[in-house]
């Protein structure tokens, strides 16, 4: 957890960096780009400072969470806004918008949204996190949350978006790149709706049956393993992981596309998926290190099946 804390300072100061370096260096910003960063950098600062102090104040730290799936949105809309929406950064905003609804309706289905905005479900990863001994006090617990929680993933949220950013004034034609980015950006948007609707659909039904009275052990093969396996999530542990580091990933090549990489393929808008992909390294630790406590057979399910490689089938019982 000391390496996820130094992570999340560590991605602050080099995003800080990193604009810090395009604003002053050979390769600075436009006005119309610093213009439109500027809004963002506003939408973004609001949101750190509405998740802390709600979260503070509610008890509920998954503020954040609940607005993971709509800020992205807001940004690409922004920038497609600003761009006088040039097309690269309409199909950014669009595929963003997909990806956006796609998350919040999953979200609200599992009772994360509340009339009163405050509440709802919390994400089951933060109350582990508070009952362990380094979080139990609560300057420790508030600083993690102020730094990691609303600062490090907030900033994080409006770097991986950055690539809209860097091609929203580009006049290069739409090319190879761009309908690359589009396709793959849309197949991996697919692989997470499929293994999002696996997903629910196999927990849903294993809360059905343990309502009924049994134990898991005596659940019916697969909901016996307390784990889903069924589907993609047989050949991947994380086939949503995978499709949400792909999407944003696939969005960079929009950025090789218009032109404004140096040789070809450097730009410094990489930074934020980059980062989005350390991100999902340690979540999915995290998850992996909860699900091998809980279920007994998960460390099997771990040697057998690839985290985001479809190359080998779960055997199973």
């Amino acid at each position: 957890m000391k390496r996820t804390i130094l992570m999340g300072l560590t991605v602050i100061a080099i995003l800080t960096l990193s604009i810090l370096g395009i604003v002053l260096g050979n390769n600075s910003l436009t006005e119309l780009q610093l213009k439109t960063l500027l809004i963002l950098a506003i939408i973004c600062g609001s949101s750190i400072a509405y998740c802390f102090i709600v979260g503070e104040l509610a008890n509920n730290y998954s503020q954040m969470d609940k607005l993971w799936s709509l800020l992205p949105i807001a940004y690409t809309w922004v920038v497609a806004a600003m761009s006088n929406f040039k097309i690269r950064t309409v199909i950014i905003a669009v595929i963003a918008t997909l990806w956006g609804i796609r998350l919040t309706y999953n979200f609200a289905r599992k009772g994360a949204y509340s009339i009163k905005f405050w509440e709802g479900e919390e994400d089951y990863r933060w109350a582990i996190l508070r009952s362990k001994k380094m979080f139990r006090k609560r300057i420790v617990w508030s600083t993690f949350d102020l730094f990691f929680i609303s600062t490090y993933q907030n900033v994080l949220i409006l770097a991986f978006t950055l690539p809209s950013l860097a091609v929203m004034e580009s006049s290069k034609a739409f090319g190879v790149f761009d309908y690359l980015a589009t396709i793959l950006a849309s197949l991996f948007l697919l692989l997470e709706v499929v293994a999002d609707a696996i997903q629910y659909r196999f927990h849903s039904k294993k809360k059905e049956l343990l309502k009924e009275g049994k134990t898991l052990q005596e659940l019916p093969y697969p909901y016996s393993l307390g784990f889903n396996t069924i589907g993609v999530w047989g050949y991947m542990r994380h086939p949503n992981y995978l499709g949400e580091q792909g999407v944003w990933m696939s969005m960079y090549l929009f950025v090789i596309g218009a032109g404004v990489a140096t040789y070809g393929i450097f730009n410094w808008s990489i930074v934020g998926p980059l980062f989005l992909i350390l991100l999902f390294m340690g979540s999915s630790s995290l998850g992996e290190n909860i699900s091998s406590s809980k279920y007994p057979k998960y460390k099997e399910y771990q040697k057998q099946v690839f985290k985001y490689l479809p190359l080998r089938k779960y055997k199973g019982e």
